[in-house]
């Protein structure tokens, strides 16, 4: 056996069909594209995604619903509770990064109240709500916006 003498087994490659040349073919006049109709149309068999075949589509039937803040997906919530397990002192955004309590994704963070304070907290550009800003204070803590 050589290069030069392989080649594939029988039947394993099938000639291309060639349409359109001939009654004779069997493919011929319509070639193979039935009569009329949108298939039968040069460049016009693409159908887009969700249409229906004129009925009024899904999407345009079903009310539209919610919206997503892009804000909100940026911002990282820290539960007070986990802040207590940092070292006392000046928290920023980086340090609450680097303490793994931010995902990387996170543009922002938002302290948010749940559970207690015990350490005293110096907050530099984090964002606080209400209630966490009532809790780090008494626990003699500040905030810096």
């Amino acid at each position: 056996m050589k290069l030069n003498t392989l080649k594939p087994a029988d039947g394993a490659r099938k000639d291309r069909v060639r349409v359109g040349r001939g009654i004779g073919s069997g493919l011929g006049k319509t070639a193979g594209r039935g009569h009329k109709g949108s298939f039968a149309r040069t460049g016009k068999g693409k159908i887009k995604p969700g249409f229906e075949g004129g009925q009024m589509p899904m999407q345009r039937r079903l009310p539209k619903i919610g919206f997503r803040s892009k804000i909100k997906q940026d911002t990282a919530e820290v539960l007070l509770y986990k802040l207590d397990t940092l070292e006392a002192g000046e928290i920023d955004f980086a340090a609450l990064r680097a303490a793994k309590l931010v995902p990387s994704t996170a543009k922002q963070a938002k302290v948010v109240k749940k559970g207690e304070l015990t350490k005293k907290f110096t907050l530099k550009g984090v964002l606080v709500t209400a209630g966490a800003r009532a809790a780090i204070e008494a626990a003699g803590g500040s905030i810096t916006e």
